[in-house]
């Protein structure tokens, strides 16, 4: 059996990778929801997973280790190829990483990227004008972070894009007012009363697949998809109407995001509740006191696609504010 027929990678995770003063994105058409307009990647920072498929079979059979490249080599590779990357995208980064890792090793037949952003924020400091942000002094946020994973494989017509995913991870958002939850089963094994106001604290991650998958990795600020707007987006949609449930909402994000970008095929979400408990309700006052749910969690996990939008009479994008 080869190695083909069955599940045969390897790789090496956790590979951090600091490249200063990067192409500045910039050029992005700005959105109603987002004042985004590009990065100035003075630090473009990430935490890379790498997986590759070949012909190892015998690597794990025959202890062969004439066709593996170590692990280690892997990390090599992938810094070595920061300081020669001069796209402003984490998604053209791994693409030029992909490729030049096929282009070197003849025997791999795919790899496979994944990268986490590891997020710096700009600070302020004292100016001659006052506070301004520093070109310096950057803190690291331990907010929500930039995701992608990108594959090429080795084909007859060459190296090509196979699969490619963008999004955001661990967004969290608060609704404190305008958010509700009735009108669901209730039978014997029902104890949760329904809610017509209550806050509601999601965990959120956003993934999101274009209709043509080079666009994700072009350097054209056209098609690019700012994850940075996608996030902005749900927060705006949260804001905006009473939320009947999660389901509801994410649903109307979807919508909402395929609406502004017409370049994207479909959006999935992977959404987790972390309402609050209410401990009291403080009388003549909107205020409460509330602590951390106590587990287990509920979630949910679905796909908006451009079908839905035709379902919903939304099929023509939204124009969008020129930059």
């Amino acid at each position: 059996m080869s190695s083909q027929e069955r599940v045969c990678y390897y790789g090496k995770g956790d590979v951090f990778v600091f490249r200063t003063y990067q192409t500045p994105l910039e050029g992005i058409k700005t959105i109603p929801e987002s004042n985004f307009t590009g990065r100035n990647n003075v630090i473009f920072g990430m935490n890379a997973k790498i997986a590759l498929e070949g012909d190892f079979l015998h690597s794990f059979t025959k202890a062969d280790n004439s066709c593996v490249v170590a692990t280690d080599s892997m990390k090599n590779f992938i810094l070595r190829q920061a300081a020669q990357y001069h796209g402003p995208t984490f998604e053209g980064f791994l693409k030029f990483v992909c490729n030049r890792f096929l282009d070197t090793y003849p025997h791999i037949t795919s790899v496979e990227i994944t990268a986490d952003e590891v997020p710096f924020e700009t600070v302020q400091v004292a100016g001659q004008n006052g506070l301004e942000a520093s070109p310096l002094v950057y803190r690291h946020s331990r907010n929500e972070l930039i995701t992608t994973t990108v594959k090429v494989a080795r084909t007859e017509q060459g190296n090509q894009l196979v699969k490619q995913e963008s999004g955001i991870k661990n967004l969290h958002l608060i609704k404190v007012t305008g958010s509700s939850f009735y009108g669901f089963i209730q039978d014997e094994y029902t104890t949760l009363p329904e809610a017509k106001d209550r806050p509601l604290y999601i965990y959120l991650d956003i993934f999101y697949r274009y209709n043509d998958k080079e666009d994700a990795v072009s350097d054209n600020p056209a098609v690019y998809v700012p994850a940075e707007q996608v996030r902005d987006i749900a927060a705006s949609v949260f804001h905006e109407a009473e939320t009947l449930s999660i389901q509801d909402l994410i649903y109307r994000v979807g919508c909402r995001v395929l609406q502004r970008f017409p370049q994207l095929a479909e959006v999935q979400f992977l959404s987790n509740n972390r309402t609050w408990e209410t401990i009291v309700e403080i009388p003549d006052s909107e205020g409460a006191v509330f602590t951390e749910p106590r587990p287990p969690y509920g979630f949910q996990g679905f796909v908006v696609n451009r079908q839905d939008l035709v379902n919903e009479g939304l099929e023509f994008p939204t124009e969008s504010v020129e930059a």
